[in-house]
């Protein structure tokens, strides 16, 4: 039997972001994934948003992803989209990139460190107790780990074996989404007609001036809203290349020769999320925890940060630093985010889909409401996962939010605060007399940064802050602690995110 210290069951986005995050804390960690090989054929999510590229610059590798993919404004609500231009972050902007090529930079990341990759296995079933959890595989095999982390999807075969509810809405619509040939000249573009939303595509294409330009020739990519009501199970059901064509001709009267299909899926918008991020020893990330709509391209981009949020904990925890009790405030924090964004996706299903004149109305007048300040600029926040804020309590405007990325003047040269977390530990920020912090009891874990910052201190939506004397940047780089002259609430702080003095 393999034991490890963590097994994360799949292999895609989420499952790699938290791969990495636990092999740069040292930790034991091996996925199991179904699929042979990293190759992921067909459409899936189409990029991330600036809250997510920020999360891989604070581990260093943003660069990789830019190099590849198409800066692009693609936050927005109601069809109004935000440009963040001018808004305090590096990366004020989403990033057009499809997810065979995000899972492929996550996995060449995961490759550089000792991660066991169980390849072409499936979990079957679990059994757990205070102690370990052993998984068990279709192909008999055993796996025991002393954690476990289900993301494997929204049909989570871990979510369902700990009995864990996932509770939510049944589907009002099916579409398909599709990357095939076509003989052809396809309709490239976005309609809207009775029965919903409809794209085609080239698989090629550039952004130039804010505008997509597509390639002249290659495969399309199709996404198609289905005419039929949803049937039960519809998602779950196999597509076929006759179930796009007819639904191409249903829309545009042709189907455009379509043939030689590279993939094909089926999805609805479903709305579910599970009640527990935890039962014991076992955890959820990902779709495995929430489903929606993927009206607003969220679903990746919350999967990559409840990974980031889980990592260092449970790091932290396996190495006996934490105590297991710290795992309980990731249900904490990105429960409630996660609830945010299928009600914001919920609405945004309701007020694009088709209607008659009243609904045309509302969605014109929702629009004008989003289009104004200071609504404009707290949906942007919102919508590009900038204005995340975890409860931590009252206190400074800093506190639970995302530590901006300031230019640091240090004692060997200037620093940026992300290259600070590219360890992925918590860091002491001290922007007051040197030395006058103690933490020497967390000196084995927590890294003390003595800087000057005389700029200013700008958050998103809120504006312009006090500027602080120091912080606690927790590794996923929300701050957990701000100092205001004062080391009050510091041990507090340090002993509830980093454990107890050695």
């Amino acid at each position: 039997m393999a034991q490890h210290d963590v097994v994360v069951v799949g292999g895609g986005p989420t499952g790699l972001m938290l791969a990495g995050e636990l092999a740069l804390a040292g930790v034991d960690v091996a996925i199991v994934e179904r699929r042979a090989d990293q190759v992921l054929t067909g459409a899936r999510a189409g990029g991330l948003h600036a809250r997510s590229i920020e999360a891989l610059d604070q581990r260093g590798i943003a660069d990789r992803f830019l190099a590849e993919g198409q800066v692009v404004q693609v936050a927005g609500f109601a069809g109004v989209t935000f440009d963040l231009t001018g808004f305090p972050t590096r990366h004020p902007y989403g990033l057009g990139l499809w997810q065979n090529h995000i899972e492929r930079l996550l996995a060449d990341w995961v490759a550089g460190f000792p991660v066991v990759r169980y390849a072409g296995r499936e979990v079957v079933a679990l059994d757990q107790d205070e102690q370990r959890v052993d998984l068990r595989l279709a192909d008999g095999g055993v796996l025991r780990a002393a954690y476990v982390v289900g993301c494997d999807g929204g049909r989570s075969t871990v979510r369902k074996v700990v009995g864990i509810d996932f509770v939510g809405w049944e589907p009002s619509m099916s579409a398909l989404i599709a990357e095939v040939e076509m003989t052809e000249a396809p309709e490239l573009g976005t309609r809207r007609d009775a029965a919903g939303i409809h794209a085609l595509g080239r698989v090629d294409y550039e952004i130039r001036d804010g505008a997509v330009v597509f390639a002249d020739h290659g495969p399309v990519r199709v996404m198609v809203t289905e005419q039929q009501a949803v049937r039960a199970g519809a998602a779950t059901e196999e597509a076929t290349i006759e179930d796009v064509r007819t639904a191409l001709m249903g829309v545009y009267g042709t189907d455009f020769g379509a043939h030689s299909p590279l993939s094909i899926s089926r999805f609805t918008d479903a709305t579910r999320q599970a009640e527990s991020y935890r039962r014991g020893r076992v955890l959820l990330a990902g779709d495995a925890a929430h489903i929606h709509s993927p009206v607003g391209g969220q679903g990746l981009n919350t999967g990559l940060q409840d990974a980031q949020n889980l990592g260092w904990k449970l790091a932290q925890v396996v190495r006996g630093i934490s105590p297991d009790a710290l795992l309980d405030s990731y249900h904490a924090e990105r429960h409630p985010v996660a609830a945010r964004v299928l009600r914001d996706t919920m609405a945004q299903v309701a007020l694009t889909r088709p209607g008659d004149a009243r609904h045309e109305m509302l969605r014109e007048t929702v629009a004008e409401l989003v289009d104004r300040e200071p609504t404009r600029t707290a949906y942007a926040a919102r919508m590009s996962g900038l204005g995340i804020r975890y409860d931590l309590g009252e206190g400074h405007p800093l506190l639970g939010r995302r530590m901006p990325d300031l230019d640091l003047e240090l004692p060997d040269g200037p620093r940026r605060v992300f290259e600070l977390l590219h360890a992925a530990r918590p860091v002491l920020l001290d922007l007051g007399t040197p030395g006058a912090l103690a933490a020497s009891g967390w000196s084995d874990r927590v890294r003390v940064v003595a800087a000057a910052y005389d700029g200013t201190w700008e958050l998103p939506a809120l504006g312009t802050v006090t500027p602080p004397t120091a912080v606690l940047i927790r590794p996923d780089g929300y701050v957990a602690w701000v100092g205001e002259g004062m080391a009050v609430g510091l041990d507090a702080a340090l002993r509830r995110w980093c454990g107890e003095p050695a």
